[in-house]
């Protein structure tokens, strides 16, 4: 099984910072893409911010130039820097791996269970 856990969540006033880290364990044969989802109260799960499995990144709009995913593979982590963080940027934010955990095994999406974030104005 592979498991995911986030931390490096908190409270913040608008404008500051904070970097969330999800560390990978497991029996991980293969990733492809990774991926850091948000969900606020009331509203749907949504994309924040990914690394494909091709190579790259991808940001939603709402966090473009503000939010930087990486990873770390001699640690097995994925970072999320948020920087000029808005109260809207309020949320619990999720972990999410595609991985496969032998050759030819398959396909899998694994999810952490979620660090919160909270800005104030």
């Amino acid at each position: 099984q592979v498991q995911l856990v986030e931390s490096g969540g908190g409270s913040v006033q608008a404008g500051g910072s904070l970097r969330l880290s999800c560390s990978v364990s497991g029996t991980v044969f293969e990733t492809n893409a990774m991926t850091w989802y948000r969900q606020a109260p009331g509203k749907q799960r949504e994309m924040v911010a990914m690394l494909p499995g091709g190579g790259g990144t991808i940001y939603a709009d709402s966090v473009k130039g503000r939010f930087t995913v990486s990873r770390d593979n001699a640690r097995n982590t994925i970072y999320l820097q948020m920087d000029s963080l808005k109260p809207e940027d309020t949320a619990v934010y999720i972990c999410n791996v595609i991985a496969q955990t032998s050759y030819g095994s398959g396909w899998r999406d694994y999810w952490g269970q979620g660090t919160q974030v909270t800005v104030s104005s």
